[in-house]
């Protein structure tokens, strides 16, 4: 069993700056592949970075690549997403969620299912 708990999310105008940290606990809660997931209001929750545990690549949705940077400390078992040039769209509930390094193979990391662990979300707000 894996629990993860975020934090850092926030309140800041566009163009703003902002860093996430998701705290895994559990014995082998380093050995997981991490990513972010955001869910505005109505919409479904969507894929936003990803890292596999050894942190050697990275994966991005387009919409945030150039602006956010996705890394992890296994040592710390905490993984970070720090967002820069924060833009109105990038409001949303963000989550920190975890699964075997084959969840990063293909299509299959933008799916939330392939996930096996969730943490419980950390709000971003950024105002025009």
């Amino acid at each position: 069993q894996v629990l993860l708990i975020e934090s850092g999310g926030g309140s800041v105008q566009a163009g703003g700056s902002l860093r996430l940290s998701c705290t895994a606990s559990g014995r082998t809660a380093s050995t997981y592949a991490m990513g972010w997931f955001r869910q505005a209001p109505g919409k479904e929750r969507e894929f936003v970075a990803a890292i596999p545990w050894t942190g050697w690549t990275t994966y991005y949705t387009e919409p945030v690549k150039g602006r956010f940077t996705i890394s992890r400390d296994n040592a710390k078992a905490t993984m970070y997403l720090q967002m820069n040039s924060l833009k109105p769209e990038d409001t949303a509930v963000y989550y920190c969620a975890a699964g075997v390094d084959s969840v990063l193979y293909g299509s299959t990391r933008f799916q939330p299912h392939e996930y096996d662990y969730w943490g419980q979300g950390t709000q971003v707000t950024v105002s025009s």
